[in-house]
């Protein structure tokens, strides 16, 4: 028996507008569905990313007035595809932002949401400060999502560095973890296939992270390297530093596999920590 999947992570550029965001995901979009893609993903801020006055920032609108958001439902319902809306920027309290994750069904409708709960606040070098909290409200609740082909986590860029909300996601059933992003180069070349093979390997699931790649209009850049990770660690597709597409046939079959060959899911022990 088999579960098999066809995946195509779409890595698309930083871009200022609504507009042009759209336009480069769709372009895609067609060419992954004419190839077989079920389930197509998306990066991190896929609907705009901008650096303004030092500040990573998003063009933004409410949810339902997301041009963005709403030609990808379009698209979803007129190809019968599944789109994880890696996130896009959603009008916030207090003048800020909500940095947003959305699962498309087939049908072209919302069938589940995720707000970034860790935010990026963190200093590289004296040059290269990032501080989302600025920004973006982060967000407080895990999201797990049942739907027709298996179970699924959401999580977001960032996130990626907090172990324990992925086994949690695991421990309520997740084979797929979801990771898009916009991880900077220096980040990215240091750190960002290794994480994502541990979050893979320490939990028994497939990772899917469609990462942004190019320059950030006003400054810094994304470092690409979209991936499929099987539930043992083997990357099945790397999408390289390249706008295009990176598509992979998965079986959800080998998640159960995987895990009752090493069922440390089920291990978990409590302890207390000692200062000595």
């Amino acid at each position: 028996m088999t579960r098999p999947l066809n995946i195509a992570c779409l890595q698309t550029r930083p871009m200022p507008d609504f507009q042009t965001a759209l336009e480069e995901a769709l372009a895609l979009a067609k060419t992954a569905v004419a190839n077989g893609a079920q389930l197509l993903a998306l990066p991190e801020y896929c609907g705009g990313l901008i650096t303004e006055d030092g500040k990573i920032t998003a063009p933004h609108a409410t949810e339902a007035a997301h041009p963005v958001l709403s030609g990808l439902c379009a698209f979803a319902a007129d190809n019968s595809v599944w789109i994880l809306v890696g996130s896009v920027a959603i009008s916030g309290p207090v003048g800020k932002i909500i940095n947003r994750s959305f699962l498309i069904d087939s049908q072209g409708q919302i069938f589940a949401r995720y707000d970034k709960i860790h935010l990026f606040d963190i200093e590289l070098s004296a040059d290269e400060v990032y501080c989302e909290s600025d920004t973006v409200v982060p967000g407080n609740r895990c999201v797990v999502a049942d739907t027709p082909f298996g179970r699924v986590g959401l999580s977001i860029c960032y996130d990626l560095r907090f172990a324990r909300l992925y086994r949690d996601m695991a421990q309520a059933g997740a084979e797929i973890l979801f990771i898009p992003a916009a991880f900077t180069r220096k980040t990215g070349a240091a750190h960002w296939h290794v994480l994502n093979r541990a979050r893979a390997i320490e939990n028994g699931a497939f990772v899917v992270a469609p990462c942004a790649t190019g320059d950030i209009p006003g400054g810094g850049g994304s470092y690409g390297h979209s991936l499929v990770i099987s539930p043992w660690g083997e990357v099945l597709a790397d999408g390289g530093d390249a706008r295009g597409i990176t598509q992979a046939q998965i079986d959800l079959e080998l998640v159960a596999q995987t895990r009752a060959r090493i069922p440390s899911l089920t291990h978990d022990r409590p302890f207390d920590v000692e200062m000595i």
